[in-house]
């Protein structure tokens, strides 16, 4: 049995460390549908951005025509919410693969289970400041696009009330969130 534990322990690191290098690649995606006469935001699609307005996590979902144009418009929302979590995830990630290297290289012994548990549950808390800042309807198509936001502040002030996180953790968020959204946003371009 305790051999059992062991294998299924190995296999969960092996598909995390595999997660993690999958969020971490390098491959470009370029995402512009070139829909004439949409918001930019449509054509571009969803992206981590640092710009005059701040450090933003954008996320942009759509909804076929269905007959019922507010729950049209509610699917396109929860979609481009989803997307925002898909992306904070992936950011997530990335902080998570940096600060385990980081506590490894100084010597420190970090639960990683823990770690990972944490970061997941920042995830989730912070996805309740992600809000819609618009909505597009195509003409041609009747295809209702929405875009959720959620700024870095709010990550970060969010993850400040979080009682039960492990301290290391939490000052490395505090000391290089930032550092590392600009790192990632630039990797995205």
């Amino acid at each position: 049995m305790k051999k059992l534990s062991s294998v299924a322990k190995l296999l969960s690191i092996a598909l995390l460390a595999a997660a993690i290098s999958a969020c971490s690649s390098t491959t470009k995606v370029e995402s512009d549908l070139g829909l004439k006469g949409a918001p930019d935001w449509v054509n571009e699609g969803s992206n981590i951005l640092n710009d005059k307005d701040g450090r933003l996590f954008h996320g942009v979902g759509s909804a076929s025509a269905m007959g019922d144009m507010a729950l049209q418009k509610s699917v396109a929302d929860d979609r481009a919410r989803a997307e925002v979590a898909r992306i904070l995830s992936s950011y997530l990630d990335v902080v998570s693969n940096d600060f385990m290297s980081a506590a490894k290289a100084g010597g420190a012994t970090v639960a990683e289970e823990a770690v990972t548990r944490q970061i997941k549950n920042i995830s989730k808390v912070n996805l309740v400041g992600a809000k819609i800042i618009g909505s597009w309807r195509d003409p041609k198509s009747n295809i209702i696009y929405s875009i959720a936001e959620l700024d870095m502040k709010h990550v970060k002030s969010t993850l400040a009330g979080v009682n039960d996180m492990n301290e290391d953790l939490r000052r490395y968020i505090e000391t290089r969130a930032d550092n590392i959204f600009d790192r990632v946003a630039k990797e995205k371009k």
